[in-house]
């Protein structure tokens, strides 16, 4: 009797098994039947987004939600304009992912005077794709009220159109903005705080971005910075606005947290900032990663890098670990000198450290093979995507 009712308990739980297995196989064939086979509504728009644009079709089953073509006679001349300016097929699939109802647009009297617009001030050739591609918004604003109005504002400041190119090509996203509620306003407030017009335009080609935030915090900014000490004259002040326009406040908070960890004092820490502004720029986790490094293994005392704050910009492992490398070797063969000063041989550039340091060693073959190995450690950084330098690129090249 025992086996009996067993049995039956098994063969009940292989039953339920079994519906729930059918039940999930009919969902992931559902599944599956929605992604491969477009309605014969979509199928024109898909079969176009494919193979004239590049999207694969998953993308493009998506994307024939936001648009459905009727006919090919209107897209196809808008495909024949990008290509005709340079774009490739990756980059038509990039455009038109990213804003899919182009393709719906009016070649001639909507995109091509936009076009021809941004090629006038200097906007050509390669760099033309790329910059449209930046941004989703640049085909679809305005010309009249938007586009133009902005690069003609950015010029009577930055006065040439070499400069202005520059500046959108830092970022694209200031040509949606208002002049009247953001940009005009903020200009006015670093005048009113004593900020040059040199200056003004350093800011606006270094980060025009700096610019687009909103009012009162933008004038709370500048009251900070300047409290901080840093002069209006100074370029330090247009990097002190650089620094402090992208980060929130928690993030500001935290990663002054991470440095007075290292014990810095708050006036330590206001004076590193005030000498390097960019330092903020980099990551939570590499001013933690260098900190530790620069105090625990080479020595360093937290107040030498509140001396050169510059050190929190450079990288870990594409220069600090191979130069400390070689310096090891050497200081372990007494090759250096008593008072070397590390910090300098870890923030000058590339062709002073070898001078210094490598090349009259070539005979050595244990410092050639430190600085073999650090040259592989960098090549293999450089190629991982993943992992970035952050701050002024002047001041973290290695």
């Amino acid at each position: 009797m025992f086996r009996l009712i067993c049995k039956t308990l098994v063969d009940k739980q292989r039953s339920v098994d079994l519906s729930i297995n059918y039940v999930r196989y009919i969902q992931t064939q559902s599944s599956l039947s929605s992604i491969s086979k477009p309605t014969n509504q979509q199928s024109l728009t898909v079969s176009f987004l494919t193979n004239s644009c590049g999207l694969s079709l998953e993308k493009a089953i998506s994307v024939a939600k936001v648009i459905n073509i009727h006919n090919t006679v209107k897209p196809n001349s808008v495909l024949q304009l990008l290509t005709s300016r340079g774009f490739d097929k990756s980059q038509i699939a990039t455009l038109i992912s990213k804003n899919p109802t182009l393709l719906l647009a009016d070649p001639e009297k909507s995109l091509r005077p936009k076009i021809d617009y941004f090629e006038s001030v200097g906007i050509s050739g390669a760099d033309l794709p790329k910059f449209l591609c930046s941004n989703k918004q640049l085909l679809v604003v305005s010309l009249k009220s938007n586009i133009i109005p902005i690069f003609e504002f950015l010029k009577g400041l930055v006065q040439t159109n070499v400069n202005l190119v520059h500046a959108v090509k830092q970022s694209s996203r200031i040509i949606n903005c208002n002049i009247e509620k953001r940009l005009a306003p903020n200009v006015n407030t670093l005048r009113a705080h004593g900020v040059p017009e040199h200056l003004i335009a350093k800011l606006i080609m270094i980060h025009p971005s700096s610019l687009i935030k909103r009012r009162d915090l933008f004038k709370t900014m500048m009251d900070v910075i300047k409290k901080i000490g840093i002069e209006p004259t100074n370029f330090m002040f247009i990097l002190a606005v650089r620094s402090m326009s992208v980060l929130s406040k928690a993030t500001w908070e935290k990663k002054k947290d991470v440095l007075m960890s290292f014990s810095w004092s708050e006036d330590e820490f206001y004076l590193a900032f005030k000498r390097q502004p960019m330092l903020m720029l980099s990551s939570t986790k590499k001013i933690r990663e260098l900190m530790d490094f620069f105090v625990n293994e080479i020595g360093l005392k937290p107040l030498d890098i509140v001396r050169c704050p510059n050190l929190l910009l450079i990288s870990l492992k594409k220069r600090v670990l191979p130069r400390w490398s070689v310096l090891q070797v050497l200081m372990s063969k007494n090759l250096l000198k008593k008072d070397i000063d590390f910090i300098q041989a870890l923030i000058v550039t590339k062709p002073v450290f070898e001078r210094r340091f490598v090349t009259s060693y070539m005979d050595d073959s244990e410092v050639m093979m430190a600085y073999r190995d650090g040259l592989r450690v960098q090549a293999v950084v450089a190629d991982c995507k993943n992992y970035s330098d952050e701050g002024d690129p002047e001041l973290s090249r290695t």
